[in-house]
């Protein structure tokens, strides 16, 4: 059983003007650790911020994990997603959320060390756990409260088992390796030959795919950069620009009509994240081009408007925002109903999410389109990622990849 409980509250400074944005300036990388511990074996879950307030998602998560102690591991698994209920509805800290927040960040923490412990019970990297349970396992783990009116129970267990016979004919990715993208050729505060000299060294390192900070004061920086990475990288090459929510709806609508010549693959958090119906405007304004949405969007319920109202074309859970493997498994169930492909956000730098998307692939169907590459961490990780030609390779080692030094 589950007998030894330890949080700790990791920051880690970056190069100057590394995982800089629009408006994050000077981020400090930082994540809210939990360690569950049973029979010798440690899983580590986390969550991701920028720094101030980190201390506070530490406590969050104190408070959900004392609540497992005691409790094996494989019982614990066997019925997640009451668990996951559970904590996210506690009577008290709900008021604090509802899930979101510093809340849903402490328990995106807790759920990420109990998948990275249960996989690590079984010796098998979480990938592998993942696709090998039962549809019905993997149900068994998820909270589909509030979504009935999307996806049921039943409907979600329908639409894993209609990919079972067919998960075969895409393992051969297991040994391809997945496809990344460079998200670091352009961070705000790079000057145009930064942004140029990177943009080259990608395309020197594989990838066909990276994108660009915009959400500049002045538009006419961003439209220049974008031409500038686009310039550099070609026609072929896909380019997404990210204005980290910058922009308001007339603000997003012009500038987004200005960047249509440079052919955008997408626009990433073009306005603030909880509006919907302005997101759903902006995307009939300026089709073409498609919108990318969620690194923001912190719970499954907002997510679904989003899928409903049609707006998002690309949608960027983060299983160390929301709360967790749990949530951003429901949320790809959601995604792959809606017909909207899964491009995550990597707060853990692809630690975990690389196990996440060969999943998506392989069990549930999804299109294995890229995952976001971001290389600043990679030292403090035991297991690092790995990527050759600007592709992940495969991880072996038991567990989600998630401990750090």
């Amino acid at each position: 059983m589950i007998d030894n409980i330890h949080i700790q509250d990791k920051r880690f400074e970056l190069a100057t003007g590394a995982g800089s944005d629009a408006i994050h300036k000077d981020p400090q990388y930082s994540y809210a650790v939990t360690q569950l511990t049973e029979n010798g074996k440690t899983g580590t879950g986390l969550a991701f911020t920028l720094g101030a307030g980190n201390d506070l998602v530490c406590h969050a998560a104190k408070f959900y994990a004392d609540t497992l102690k005691g409790i094996e591991i494989e019982e614990l698994m066997a019925n997640f997603g009451n668990t996951f209920k559970t904590l996210s509805n506690e009577q008290q800290f709900r008021w604090l959320g509802p899930h979101k927040g510093v809340v849903h960040l402490g328990l995106a923490s807790v759920t990420n060390a109990c998948f990275d412990l249960w996989a690590k019970k079984r010796n098998v990297p979480l990938w592998k756990l993942l696709i090998d349970l039962s549809p019905e396992e993997i149900v068994n783990t998820l909270d589909l409260s509030y979504l009935e009116d999307v996806l049921t129970r039943e409907e979600a267990i329908e639409m894993l088992q209609s990919q079972a016979d067919s998960k075969k004919s895409r393992t051969g990715i297991l040994e391809t390796g997945y496809p990344g993208y460079d998200t670091s050729v352009g961070w705000f505060n790079y000057d145009d030959e930064k942004v140029r000299e990177n943009c080259k060294k990608a395309i020197d390192n594989g990838f066909t795919a990276m994108k660009l900070k915009v959400g500049s004061t002045d538009p006419k920086r961003d439209i220049r950069r974008a031409n500038i990475v686009r310039e550099v990288a070609g026609e072929t090459s896909k380019v997404m620009l990210d204005a980290n929510q910058q922009w308001t709806l007339p603000q997003a609508i012009s500038i987004c009509n200005e960047l249509k010549q440079m052919n955008p693959y997408w626009v990433e958090e073009p306005t603030h994240p909880d509006d919907v119906l302005a997101h759903q405007t902006l995307a009939k304004a300026i089709a073409p081009v498609k919108l990318a949405l969620g690194e923001h969007v912190p719970n499954r319920i907002i997510f679904k408007n989003y899928l409903q109202t049609g707006c998002t074309s690309f949608a960027q859970v983060d299983a160390v925002r929301v709360g967790g493997v749990s949530e951003f498994i429901t949320i790809s169930l959601m995604c792959k109903k809606f017909g909207v492909p899964v491009v995550p956000h990597v707060g853990d730098m692809g630690q975990l999410h690389q196990h996440l998307v060969l999943f998506n692939h392989i069990a549930m169907g999804h299109e294995a389109l890229f995952l976001e590459h971001i290389p600043h961490l990679k030292q403090h990780f035991v297991n690092p990622i790995k990527i050759e030609n600007g592709v992940y390779i495969t991880p072996q080692e038991a567990g989600s990849s998630c401990d750090l030094k």
